[in-house]
């Protein structure tokens, strides 16, 4: 990727240092989160629209508005929303779900009558591991109502559809669908298979058959049903997108001649893993198509957003036009572009589910941790380490980039900022009472070697160079010295599973609490 286009940013989290501290402290910039902008400003833009960890990305055209919102998975506030004019600049609106049900996966937005819904399947334990629940609200900003569960079990990534009849339905995975209520609450029907997917070629290499992610469109008197198939990380050439259609929501349903419209075809591919598509009208009435993909050699981002266009055909099936992507392509016309990120001049309680989210909470008390006040965030220590501390995250989009924050720990406690996967992947570099405390590959490490230092109080820095990160420690926020330096490019799905990414954050773990102030965010290029 070109590194002009890696806009310098900062996610100003602070606007104030701690006081003993900020006289000798460097200046902090400030600026816009937002990640790699797509927009090149010339009329064109160059994928991903939206960097960073964006898994199974949903589009819901209202008017002139777009939302979208992702699998949230373990992070908490979940199901991120975000907003668009013309599709390519995206500003995040709310999280609308604050309750802790579980880990979230592929969800759906749909609009009826006036109302919003957001269907969201759900992972937990217990004797009904898989769950469907909804939200609603009267407007995609909020206030979102409390998770209701609608008893439809073991299925995941529903997709919503209105019947010729005008009756409501939830599309599933494996071709699945259940009908529902008119108010969209619950299941009036049993789950019933109704379509078989697209033979996939028995030489193609995937990750397997993989029916999901459906997604119904209306339109010119057929009903369409675009699908990923494949499987959604692997190899490259595992995922794609398959459409068939109908005269009749209830079938039979035709496939598309030229399936898959999407594939990543060959490794080396600037995306791969290609697939779970919504179809979407422009704002100019033209067609596009908003899926996932990796970044070649790069997993550790997550899936990230993309977006390409389709022509419908003389016979009515729809055909892609983007090839693999590498190339900037015409932006969307007829939409106004907007601001891309959010400016940050300090915290907000906003920002939890828009910017920071905790990985992994316990139960549903989870924003009790977290006291702001005076530029400060003071986050309740929980845990041993990083691994059951629940740490504070967020997305990075970047191939490179620096993360900078001053800590200070108070009581029986260890605090710093971490690269986290999970609780079994992570590495990191934190203060404790009597020394610095080192992470790599989900472990303490006995290191670094030599006497104990005051560790209470530190500026930490970590550089991140293309999946190569090196940590950092200074007294004053202007001489480092520096740590460990790790390769990171495993720490992704595909050797640890979950399907999530790899990102900075901070953490608390202990019996006290931490303090942090001055998280900076900034792009970098390569080897910089």
């Amino acid at each position: 990727m070109d590194t002009t286009r890696r806009q310098a940013l900062t996610l100003a989290l602070a606007s104030a240092a701690f006081p003993a501290a900020s006289a000798s402290a460097a200046p902090r910039p400030t600026g816009v989160e937002g990640q790699r902008r797509a927009d090149l400003g010339d009329g064109r833009f160059l994928n991903p629209v939206l960097a960073g960890d964006r898994p199974d990305p949903n589009v819901l055209k209202d008017g002139r508005d777009y939302y979208a919102t992702f699998s949230s998975f373990q992070y908490y506030p979940g199901v991120p929303i975000w907003h668009s004019r013309d599709l390519v600049n995206w500003t995040p609106v709310t999280a609308a779900l604050k309750t802790n049900i579980g880990n979230v996966w592929a969800l759906d937005i749909a609009k009826h009558n006036g109302r919003y819904f957001i269907y969201i399947p759900v992972l937990v334990d217990g004797d009904r591991p898989l769950r469907t629940y909804v939200i609603h609200a009267d407007s995609m900003k909020g206030p979102w109502s409390e998770p209701i569960d609608m008893r439809i079990d073991n299925m995941i990534d529903p997709g919503h559809a209105v019947g010729e009849d005008g009756k409501r339905y939830l599309f599933f995975n494996g071709g699945n669908r259940v009908r529902i209520s008119d108010d969209g609450l619950s299941a009036t029907g049993k789950i019933e298979h109704v379509y078989g997917g697209w033979p996939i070629p028995q030489d193609w290499i995937i990750e397997g058959f993989a029916l999901e992610g459906p997604k119904v469109l209306r339109k010119d008197g057929w009903f369409y049903l675009f699908s990923g198939q494949g499987g959604t990380a692997g190899p490259p050439t595992s995922h794609m997108v398959v459409v068939a259609r109908s005269r009749s929501i209830d079938g039979p349903w035709e496939n598309c001649p030229h399936n898959p419209i999407v594939r990543t075809a060959r490794r080396d591919e600037p995306w791969w893993s290609r697939g779970h598509a919504t179809a979407i009208e422009g704002p100019d009435g033209k067609w596009w198509l908003v899926y996932h993909g990796y970044e070649n050699g790069f997993r550790t981002l997550g899936r990230q957003m993309l977006l390409e266009p389709i022509e419908w055909t003389a016979d009515g099936w729809p055909r892609a036009l983007g090839g693999d992507l590498s190339r900037p392509m015409p932006k969307p016309r007829g939409g106004s572009g907007g601001a891309h990120g959010l400016a940050l001049s300090g915290f907000s309680p906003d920002m939890f589910g828009t910017k920071l989210a905790f990985q992994a909470p316990r139960g549903n008390d989870y924003l009790d941790r977290v006291k702001l006040a005076g530029g400060v965030l003071t986050l309740k220590g929980q845990g041993s380490g990083p691994a059951d501390a629940s740490p504070l995250v967020f997305v990075a989009g970047d191939r490179s980039y620096e993360v900078t924050v001053e800590a200070e720990i108070e009581g029986d406690t260890a605090a710093g900022l971490v690269l986290f996967y999970n609780e079994k992947l992570f590495c990191g570099l934190g203060l404790g009472p009597e020394r610095l405390h080192a992470y790599r590959i989900g472990q303490e490490e006995r290191w670094p070697p030599g006497a104990p230092i005051d560790a209470r109080r530190l500026h930490l820095k970590l550089v991140n160079d293309e999946n190569v990160v090196t940590f950092f420690h200074s007294r004053d926020g202007r001489q480092w010295t520096k740590e460990r330096s790790f390769e990171v490019a495993g720490y992704n799905h595909n050797v640890a599973d979950g399907f999530l990414s790899l990102r900075p954050g901070i953490y608390a773990a202990g019996s006290g609490s931490a303090r942090f102030a001055n998280l900076t965010y900034r792009a970098r290029g390569p080897s910089a």
